[in-house]
């Protein structure tokens, strides 16, 4: 009787993540197809360093289904979604096809979403702890959307370290420059006051080429788009960590917050009870 149980519990469990399954191998079913077309073509054209993000990618798919094993969780299929998608824009479109070059706000974008990402992977973490019952705290809604917010700007801040170290050691472009016209600097008063100064740019001369005609103006070396991806990133962390405040606030309550937070998977206590008796 009790092993014509367990078969019956499996069987229900299977029928109840047929559908979620199917989407879960649509989405990266397609995907995938798109990505694996891209690395036999770039290996053909000997373009390795594609075949290495193309792989990459490939990999970066496993990772929601390895978490889900590894952490007992069950991730929202609108919210795996979403991390298929980043996945994808950022790797093949942003940086196969150049998708952050091509297409103005390209970058900035993917970073909103990358903020909001990470702190909903923060969240979940803590969130994870704070159920569980051999940890001796349990942190309050706003404790939990605080972590998660700081979660997210910790990664953020190391990335954009990441980034910087690459183009400072490796003579890579990560951070992307910008084309300014207009410089304000306490360094260009000249009685070296500490009163800003604006100058106007409106000739630029660098080794002989009238930069005025291309491209446009002085470049800033990156610090906007740093600072830039870290106040989208500071955006995207509030916007999860407002949403995650009121699904711990108001929990089972809600439609939306429910798609985009992983779900605990708890073993009842009742089938652990029927195991011993068995």
């Amino acid at each position: 009787m009790a092993e014509n149980r367990r078969n019956e519990e499996k069987l229900i469990d299977t029928i109840k993540e047929s559908p979620k399954l199917r989407r879960r191998l649509t989405i990266r079913g397609v995907l995938s197809f798109f990505i694996v077309a891209i690395l036999i073509r770039a290996i053909f054209v000997g373009r390795y360093e594609n075949v290495f993000v193309c792989v990459l990618s490939l990999l970066l798919f496993c990772v929601p289904m390895m978490l889900e094993k590894k952490l007992s969780i069950d991730i929202p299929p609108l919210m795996e979604a979403i991390i298929y998608c980043f996945i994808f824009a950022a790797e093949i479109l942003g940086e196969i096809n150049s998708f952050y070059t091509k297409i103005s706000g390209w970058d900035t974008m993917l970073h909103t979403l990358n903020g909001f990402l990470v702190a909903a992977v923060g969240f979940c973490l803590v969130d994870l702890f704070n159920r569980s019952e051999r940890m001796t705290f349990k942190l309050s809604p706003i404790f939990l959307a605080l972590v998660a917010f700081c979660f997210s700007m910790t990664v953020g801040v190391l990335w954009e370290f990441f980034e910087f170290s690459m183009d400072y050691f490796f003579g890579t472009d990560m951070q992307k420059d910008f084309i300014i016209n207009t410089i304000h600097s306490v360094a260009l008063n000249p009685d070296g006051l500490n009163n800003v100064v604006t100058e106007k740019i409106t000739s630029l001369v660098v080794n002989g080429k009238d930069w005025m005609e291309f491209p446009g103006g002085y470049i800033d070396i990156g610090i906007i788009d740093t600072m830039k991806d870290l106040m989208v990133n500071f955006v995207g962390a509030v916007v999860f960590s407002v949403i995650g405040f009121f699904y711990v606030k108001n929990r089972g309550k809600g439609k939306f917050a429910p798609m985009l937070i992983p779900i605990v998977l708890d073993v009842p206590k009742n089938s652990k009870d029927k195991k011993n008796k068995d």
